[in-house]
């Protein structure tokens, strides 16, 4: 164990400048040195010789002894002043270091410049573990070593880390005044250290951590090593918490300017958000409606804006919105059922943000915008739009159901013939439908329980602006231009068939206000029918349901329904002068037996059989099937009602 400069004994240590006087009388007297050595030894002092040199000269004991003791002090002296020369170098390199990190570089590598050692190294304490790690080294050849952690009381370094104390030694291995633990010799050995010297950095009573210098051979450190490396451990510290605190005072001014710019954007954005309700308030109280806030909404934001009504159509458009595809698709469709709409909240997709328009629960529409970014405040904005735009559509909906409750009250005089002939004329015309132009009456229902408003809703918008539309016993009933019943009502059953199931039944033409009640009374059977008979979803009118037909029609046309199932044997017979309808009816009379028919036809089998296929060619292949194969018979009997009733001959 190496000797520390406090356990010198008074035989080691030097002599005084007494004892050196006496020596130098006591030497004279013994022996008078001669004059060229001393001459000598006074030259190499003036030349600021080295120790060395000064020892290896020929003089007088005493002589040369009060020149190395000169010698020694002056080296003493130098080695301070470069010593303080150092460590004002390295507060200047300390001063210029902006982050803690470039610090403890600069003062490992200073240390070990300044010591004079194989290697530097510092550790840092962690409070919250109650350890040192290793944080800076300089020289250092070990993985190991380089992430040692140090617990106090452990090692040379966790003594000085506990002690708060310098503590050196010039072999590590043999100095038993610490604790050796595997961990930290396993971490010594492989970076191959003997000679450790530790001083502590405090600042004001605060233990930061503990400086080395170390060599990977025996040697001793002096005093004047100690404190050099205690000084510059101090300003060290110094400077590491003076760089931390400008650290932390850099992150606090720029925490201090994200909050600033965050202040001032939550203030431009209230500013934003306040003018975007102004706006809106102001388009509402001047009875604009939600074309109005949809263009408002795409000026304030930039970008695009469409709503989109509950069935997902598009109610209003503002700014350049995507455009339906060739094949007739709203690339937007989709975007109105997004997950998260049912918050009230915006939510986004692709670019395309989405909120939606509810009120009392009820999904009113949706409001869709793109081609651009949206900041907090510009959300909000679009969610406040939603909020007016539901406002809007309320107030729609109560003028649209006002006058709505007024057309079901007409179409309700109108189908029950209430009042006289001139008032509902009158009334008619006021809505500006004419019932004296030929029309159709339709009688839709639907699946939904509950949707009847919906129905209605739908039924105005597929007959367009010039029908009359309204309720009657539970019916949705639509006046409608045209002359063509049946017609109308496959198209119309097409048309609100893409959102919902509903069955229409056609009746007319319509030429007088008189004619409505019978034409209800027609549709109102007609629909009827059309559900029984498993057409649900469809459009037709009497007039296509067959025998069916006959039965719901007002107006029941027997010798059309005839000739609408046999026109073609008709024809070919009275063409031809055959008997291919007496042929048909035998063979049904028959059972479907061609050889029974050709028995009471009186002809051979293979003539029923060619008789057949030429009316397979007549009425096509389904005329055997069992619906149609009903509805011709039905016609062969009504056909021989018609000829026994009125005396006609039969064909």
């Amino acid at each position: 164990m190496t000797t520390s400069p406090e356990t010198r004994t008074p035989d080691q240590r030097p002599p005084t400048s007494g004892e050196w006087v006496e020596r130098v009388e006591r030497a004279g007297r013994s022996a008078q040195p001669e004059p060229d050595q001393v001459v000598h030894l006074l030259e190499l002092l003036a030349a600021d010789a080295p120790v060395a040199t000064v020892a290896a000269v020929e003089a007088p004991m005493a002589a040369r002894e009060l020149a190395l003791r000169i010698a020694s002090a002056r080296e003493v002296h130098r080695q301070r002043e470069a010593g303080l020369a150092a460590l004002l170098d390295t507060a200047r390199e300390l001063a210029t270091a902006s982050d803690p990190g470039s610090v403890l570089d600069a003062i490992v590598r200073r240390a070990r410049r300044l010591v004079r050692t194989d290697l530097a190294y510092l550790t840092l304490y962690d409070p919250e573990a109650g350890d040192t790690f290793m944080r800076a080294t300089d020289g250092s050849v070990s993985a190991a070593f380089q992430s040692v952690r140090l617990a106090l009381g452990a090692g040379l370094g966790g003594l000085v880390a506990s002690t708060h104390k310098p503590y050196w030694t010039a072999d590590y291995w043999s100095d038993d005044r610490f604790r050796h633990t595997g961990a930290i010799d396993g971490a010594v050995g492989e970076e191959g250290i003997i000679a450790i010297c530790g001083t502590p950095l405090i600042v004001e009573s605060n233990f930061v951590g503990v400086l080395f210098a170390a060599n990977r051979s025996s040697r001793p450190f002096t005093r004047e090593e100690v404190a050099l490396l205690g000084n510059l451990a101090t300003l060290a510290a110094l400077t590491l918490v003076q760089t931390r605190a400008l650290a932390d005072s850099e992150s606090a001014l720029a925490a201090l300017s994200v909050a600033h710019e965050t202040v001032r954007q939550y203030a431009d954005g209230v500013e934003k958000a306040a003018a975007a309700h102004d706006r809106f308030a102001s388009l509402v109280l001047g009875g604009g409606g939600v074309d109005d806030i949809t263009h408002a909404l795409a000026e304030l934001l930039g970008g695009w804006a469409v709503l989109v009504d509950e069935n997902g159509q598009r109610k209003s458009s503002a700014g350049p919105a995507p455009t339906a595809e060739r094949s007739g698709a709203d690339p937007l469709a989709s975007f109105d059922g997004l997950p998260g709409l049912e918050t009230g909240r915006l939510v986004e997709r692709e670019g395309v943000y989405a909120v939606a328009v509810t009120a009392a629960r009820e999904r009113l529409g949706t409001i869709l915008v793109g081609g651009l970014s949206l900041i907090d405040s510009d959300q909000r904005t679009v969610e406040r739009a939603g909020v007016v735009t539901a406002l809007v559509l309320l107030f729609e909906r109560q003028a649209a159901d006002a006058r709505q409750s007024a057309r079901n009250r007409l179409v309700s005089d109108l189908v029950s013939s209430r009042g006289s002939r001139e008032e509902r004329l009158s009334l008619a015309r006021n809505v500006g439908f004419d019932p004296q132009r030929p029309f159709c009456l339709l009688v839709l229902r639907g699946d939904e329980p509950g949707g009847h408003r919906a129905l209605l809703i739908s039924a105005s918008a597929a007959t367009g602006d010039a029908s009359l539309v309204g309720s009657h016993d539970g019916d949705v009933i639509a006046l409608v231009p045209g002359t063509d019943a049946d017609a109308l009502a496959r198209t119309v059953a097409a048309r609100i068939g893409k959102r919902t199931c509903v069955t229409v039944a056609g009746a007319g033409p319509v030429g007088d206000v008189d004619g409505i009640a019978k034409a209800y009374e027609e549709g109102h059977r007609t629909v009827a029918a059309l559900i029984a008979l498993g057409h649900r979803g469809r459009g037709a009118a009497a007039t296509q349901l067959g025998f069916a037909g006959l039965i719901v029609g007002s107006e029941p046309d027997v010798g059309e329904y005839v000739r609408g199932l046999l026109g073609p044997v008709l024809d070919y017979d009275e063409r031809r002068g055959t008997d291919l309808v007496g042929t048909l009816a035998a063979y049904f009379a028959a059972g479907g037996s061609p050889r029974h028919a050709a028995g009471s036809l009186h002809v051979h089998v293979n003539t029923v059989s060619q008789r057949l296929e030429r009316i397979t060619a007549l009425l096509g292949e389904s005329w055997q099937q069992p619906d149609h194969s009903l509805e011709l018979q039905l016609a062969l009997r009504l056909r021989a009602l018609q000829a026994s009733t009125h005396g006609m001959p039969r064909l």
